[in-house]
């Protein structure tokens, strides 16, 4: 009998929400005690910073450039390489519950098998998908071809109503908002909390879990769809944190003209967002400009987003306590992590796109090893990646990495790291959007964050990004342009292109927005 698996996702979760990570605004008692027993990264980074690419890599541990999948609306295909299936192939049962987001959302006409399973029963149509036996999916709200989607409205449509409105009338992302400071989509929503999708995911997690025998080995993906926005968790809960009472974030730039002189001396695209002519992410709504956003306005969108992750804190430990209850809790391998961060705040702005600085980059990563396997707790400092969680699920259960995976099993410490060389990470960004494209290529290697951009609607090739993370943890100084570190950069562009994929797969079609 080989250790059990439970992954863990959020959506869109910053490093920094996590008590064991420095965050003072949400009490997160169950993972930081995970943490405490496990093993904590300090410097784990997406391969992509927006949730398609960044899922993909996590079921493939593959570059984006290698699945494919370079943007939102660009679907994995059915038959790409899967972690899940090599798991399932060796005996493991294996489970999706919650958001999976490997084809696009905006699909009425269910052309996807991901979309179109929801309408049929739990376990996927024609057998396995992509190597789960069992998916129960969710998303945001009420509405779209999901599990709980169907759920709600079979059995408690009196609640549907009361969600955000993602969408407006003319299918574009909503940009109102119906608090107390009218920050985009934060929102009031009288859903009892156990009607809540989080409480959802962990309720059908933990009947899952019930199916199986103490004997068998399973692989769970739980994946909640929070904290992404929009911030409309239960009203019930909303008092937990007063947001009158939260303090502005450190990446928040509260005068205006400094504010914006950074913002000026990064690439063109970002002040272009923030005044409102320029889009790039199909998530930031088109008629929000980022400059109107008010101190209060971030620290409420701030408050409710500690709700959230609140609420999933709590979640898992109830997962928890029934894996303790079925008494298999000893030889279950725990991993929490998110996709891709938010900026929160940070420089002024709000949701996600091509900006890679530390708001969207640096997550939360923990892994808490089966008792069992006699691995000590240990903090690592030294850069790791998401494409690095396939080749540990295999290592976990036994099995031999596959030869299309990109990454490297997790190290358990940083003399492990240093042994197996985990010297840098890799991000890539490519998106064409209203007529709008954006390339990015980022490493992040000793002290050093550097981005090149390729050709594209503002920017001609010449441009990037350098910061000194120890002497500029806030990345607002771009040293691109500083004469006495041009070795540096160029040293750090070099090795962007010689470690990424020498042969990047098949470009795919972007089917949707999103």
């Amino acid at each position: 009998m080989a250790r059990k698996i439970l992954f863990i996702t959020t959506d869109q979760q910053r490093y920094d929400t996590l008590g064991c990570n420095g965050g003072t605004l949400a009490s997160t008692p169950v993972v930081d005690q995970l943490a405490r027993t496990g093993v904590r990264f300090e410097r784990a980074h997406p391969q992509s910073v927006v949730c398609m690419p960044s899922r993909s890599t996590m079921l493939t541990g593959q570059y984006p450039s290698t699945h494919g999948v370079w943007m939102n609306g660009v679907p994995l295909p059915v038959a790409a390489p899967s972690v899940a299936s090599v798991l399932n192939q060796v005996g493991y049962r294996t489970a999706l519950i919650g958001k999976a987001h490997f084809q696009p959302f905006l699909d009425p006409f269910l052309r996807f098998e991901e979309n179109a399973m929801s309408q049929g029963s739990a376990s996927p149509l024609l057998g396995l998908y992509r190597g789960f036996e069992h998916m129960e999916s969710a998303a945001h709200g009420p509405v779209g071809p999901f599990h709980y989607s169907r759920w709600l409205l079979e059995n408690h449509p009196e609640v549907i109503g009361g969600f955000y409105s993602v969408l407006n009338s003319s299918f574009d992302v909503n940009s109102e908002g119906d608090g107390d400071t009218g920050a985009p989509q934060v929102h009031v929503n009288p859903v009892p909390k156990e009607l809540y999708h989080t409480d959802w995911v962990a309720d059908r997690t933990i009947s899952w879990l019930n199916t199986l025998g103490n004997d068998e080995d399973w692989f769970c993906w739980m994946s909640f769809p929070d904290p992404h926005h929009p911030w409309d968790p239960p009203q019930s809960e909303v008092a937990r944190i007063n947001w009158k009472d939260v303090p502005l974030p450190n990446g928040y730039i509260e005068s205006q003209s400094q504010r914006e002189a950074i913002l000026d001396d990064k690439p063109r695209h970002w002040r272009a967002w923030y005044d409102g002519t320029l889009i790039s992410n199909y998530e930031a709504p088109s008629s929000w400009v980022p400059a109107t956003l008010t101190a209060d306005q971030v620290r409420e969108v701030n408050a409710r987003n500690a709700v959230e992750c609140e609420l999933i804190d709590e979640a898992i430990g109830r997962v928890i306590t029934s894996l303790i209850e079925k008494g298999c809790y000893d030889d279950v391998d725990i991993i929490f992590t998110t996709d891709h961060g938010e900026l929160q705040g940070d420089f002024g702005l709000l949701f996600k796109g091509p900006y890679h600085v530390d708001g969207l980059m640096r997550l939360p990563l923990i892994w808490r090893p089966a008792p069992s396997a006699g691995i000590r707790p240990s903090t690592v400092t030294k850069p790791v990646g998401l494409l690095d969680l396939a080749p540990t699920f295999c290592q976990i259960a036994g099995v031999s990495p596959q030869s299309w995976m990109e990454g490297k099993a997790l190290p358990i410490s940083d003399e492990d790291a240093t042994n197996r060389d985990f010297s840098c990470v890799l991000t890539e960004w490519d998106s064409e959007l209203f007529g709008v494209n954006v390339h990015l290529r980022t490493i992040m290697a000793d002290q050093w964050v550097c981005t090149t951009y390729q050709p594209g609607t503002s920017h001609d090739g010449s441009e990037g990004e350098l910061y000194d993370i120890v002497q500029d943890p806030l990345q607002h100084h771009n040293r691109w342009g500083d004469p006495s570190l041009t070795s540096i950069r160029d040293g750090l562009v070099d090795r962007i292109w010689e470690s990424l994929p020498r042969h990047p797969g098949k470009r795919r079609i972007l089917q949707a927005p999103v």
